[in-house]
């Protein structure tokens, strides 16, 4: 009974963490489409800064398997905290001086936070209870991620994207003044919110400082990376962990634009039950139409929510890799009708694909951790290092849009779920070979 109730608790207290990344990695990307403005980027340029955000999964999770297996899960977790703590402190002056670079070396410091939470979490949770039960509550954790990630769209469109980003060549007619009031103006508007969220982060850390959380491994030693690698199940989620993540981020990272495309914030304001749902949380009278679209992000990520809420029920009664493999199907129906379609029925199918993403990443992550025993860090290490997905196939979307626009960029994030697909179908029959 005590180890039940300890394992609960860290259970609580890891679900906590799961809530902040999300809601962090997303309030990130708010900030692209400002970005884009104030910088005049190209959306393959805008598509970057998520490669600085990812490509620290790719350069990092490894060393921090590594580095779990020295310090533990929970100094792990305060490194990480501290970690992504100082990389929302950098926006303060990346902002100040409207460096780009400085912009980007922002996101890939809080990013080396995430990624280390990443790598103890997510293992950890695995293995509070048994091995048939991992899908169910890596599911149930991630449900309280993406309750970070719905909450977060509504918070960037009220204090990020709510004032009216002028171009390059609006600003050049400014006077002196004008446009130094205007950068200042623009700074505070990336400053406030991230210095909040430096702070929150730090409490947390302190918070975990005195928590004790239950030890779950064994006597025995690790084989290390080499072993893992040969692991042909391990690999192939791990690609199914890239393909995810880079489906996932571009999606979320274009939705302000492609709905722009749409005319999505005319149509807004020009269907009642749409206006209304904006109004709750921007004066629609006087909101830019970035801010007016992007409220409705925030569907993308609550429906995701809701899937992971349900996908926990639903892996815990069934084959996870069977829901996986619906998921996917379902995930490929909403992009198609999305393209085929126009106005708010193309809106709401795209936004839609968030419910089937749902219970991709825990399905696949604890699918592919299955049976590596104390390899688990190690395996977590190589799995979120393919969170990198989400900084190579993005750039490659807005190469897809710039050159050819939104319908064809689509068919990319449609390649990524079929072969989440075929990953699902193949570890349904590596289950009934096992049994």
């Amino acid at each position: 009974m005590d180890q039940k109730k300890s394992y609960r608790t860290a259970f609580i207290f890891l679900t906590a963490l799961f809530f902040l990344w999300g809601f962090v990695t997303v309030i990130v990307d708010s900030l692209i489409p400002r970005l884009r403005e104030v910088f005049t980027l190209t959306y393959f340029e805008a598509g970057l800064v998520q490669f600085a955000f990812f490509g620290a999964y790719l350069l990092l999770s490894v060393p921090a398997g590594f580095i779990l297996s020295k310090i533990g899960y929970k100094r792990g977790i305060i490194l990480g905290l501290a970690t992504m703590a100082v990389g929302c402190i950098i926006f303060y002056p990346a902002s100040s001086e409207r460096v780009f670079g400085l912009f980007m070396l922002a996101y890939f410091t809080l990013a080396a936070g995430i990624t280390i939470l990443q790598v103890a979490a997510n293992p950890y949770v695995t293995l509070l209870g048994t091995e048939e039960t991992a899908s169910s509550r890596l599911n149930l954790s991630q449900a309280f991620n993406s309750l970070g990630t719905s909450i977060a769209p509504a918070i960037g469109a009220l204090y990020i994207l709510s004032g009216q980003v002028m171009t390059r060549e609006e600003i050049g007619a400014l006077s002196d003044i004008d446009r130094q009031s205007y950068y200042i103006s623009e700074a505070s508007a990336v400053q406030l919110p991230f210095l909040g969220i430096a702070a929150f982060i730090s409490l947390i850390a302190l918070a975990f400082f005195f928590i004790k959380l239950p030890k779950v491994h064994s006597t025995e030693k690790s084989s290390g990376y080499k072993k893992v690698l040969k692991n042909r199940n391990l690999m192939m989620g791990a690609l199914g962990i890239f393909f995810y993540v880079g489906a996932e981020v571009s999606l979320g990272s274009y939705l302000v634009n492609y709905f722009l495309s749409l005319d999505g914030a005319e149509l807004i304001r020009n269907t009642p039950f749409m206006s209304d749902i904006a109004e709750l949380f921007l004066n629609l009278s006087v909101s830019s139409d970035m801010a007016t679209v992007g409220v409705f992000v925030t569907f993308f990520w609550t429906f995701a929510m809701i899937g992971r809420f349900i996908g926990s029920y639903l892996t815990s009664r069934f084959s996870p890799s069977k829901i996986l493999s619906l998921f996917a199907v379902l995930a490929v129906s909403m992009i198609v009708i999305s393209q085929l379609t126009t106005g708010l029925v193309a809106m709401w199918s795209i936004l839609a694909v968030g419910l089937f993403n749902s219970i991709m990443f825990p399905t696949i992550f604890s699918l592919a951790l299955d049976g590596l025993g104390n390899d688990k860090p190690q395996g977590s290490g190589i799995l979120c290092s393919m969170i990198v997905g989400g900084a190579l196939i993005p750039p490659a979307f807005g190469f897809l849009t710039d050159s050819f626009g939104f319908e064809v960029a689509l068919v990319l994030p449609m390649v990524c779920y079929l072969y989440i697909y075929l990953y699902g179908f193949r570890s349904k029959r590596r289950e009934v070979v096992v049994q």
